[in-house]
Formats: C-alpha cells, sequence, structure tokens
C-alpha cells in the first residue's frame, strides 16, 4: 500500500495485544500514551472501541482523506464499519487505553 506522500506502507495489527478470542469475536488492547501513534491498519471486520482510560486522539486516514480529531471518554463506547486504512495518535497529554472489540461474526467469519 502507498501512503499520500508515497510512502510505501506495511500494515500493523489493529491492535497492540489480543486479550480474547473464540469465533466470533477478537478483543484487542491497544494503549497510547501522549504522542504515541498505532501505525496504520485496516479495519477488515465492524468493531466496537471501549475507551478505558480518556484521550484526545487523531485518526489519519490513508487515503488521504481530512484527519478526524475524537476525544475518547473513559467508559465510552463507539461503533465503526470496517474497510478503512488509518493511523491512531494520541494527541493529548493523558494516556489512552481501551479496548477494541472485533465482529469476527459480520465480517471474516460471516457465512455467505
Amino acid at each position: 500500500m502507498t501512503a499520500p506522500d508515497g510512502e510505501q506502507v506495511v500494515l500493523d495489527d489493529v491492535g497492540q495485544k489480543i486479550v480474547f478470542e473464540n469465533d466470533e469475536v477478537r478483543v484487542w488492547e491497544i494503549t497510547l500514551a501522549p504522542g504515541e501513534q498505532q501505525l496504520w491498519h485496516r479495519h477488515h471486520n465492524p468493531y466496537l472501541v471501549i475507551a478505558l482510560e480518556a484521550a484526545d486522539n487523531r485518526i489519519d486516514p490513508l487515503d488521504g482523506g481530512e484527519p478526524r480529531l475524537v476525544h475518547e471518554s473513559a467508559g465510552g463506547v463507539v461503533y465503526r464499519e470496517p474497510g478503512e486504512t488509518h493511523m491512531l495518535t494520541n494527541r493529548g497529554a493523558t494516556h489512552y487505553r481501551s479496548r477494541l472489540v472485533e465482529l469476527k461474526y459480520l465480517g471474516e467469519g460471516a457465512r455467505s
């Protein structure tokens, strides 16, 4: 894959550590210190993000679209559709920690 600046991109995992997995779901842990990034990754499954520690984050899509600035409140939950390739950066002054729940049964494990 190629980034908007022409740089070749190798995709990383959607999280840093799998904390639970079965045939239906996969749960990742994500922790980012202020300024730290979750490298380029692509979501192949619909997913939920559950913020355990709040932070101000920036989502940069690989396709060159506008960055999205999001505040993730502790205890907040968001649902996102699969397909986007992006990078996540903790742009705030607080430590960010979340659980990302991939719904495999609606994505890679879906029955045709």
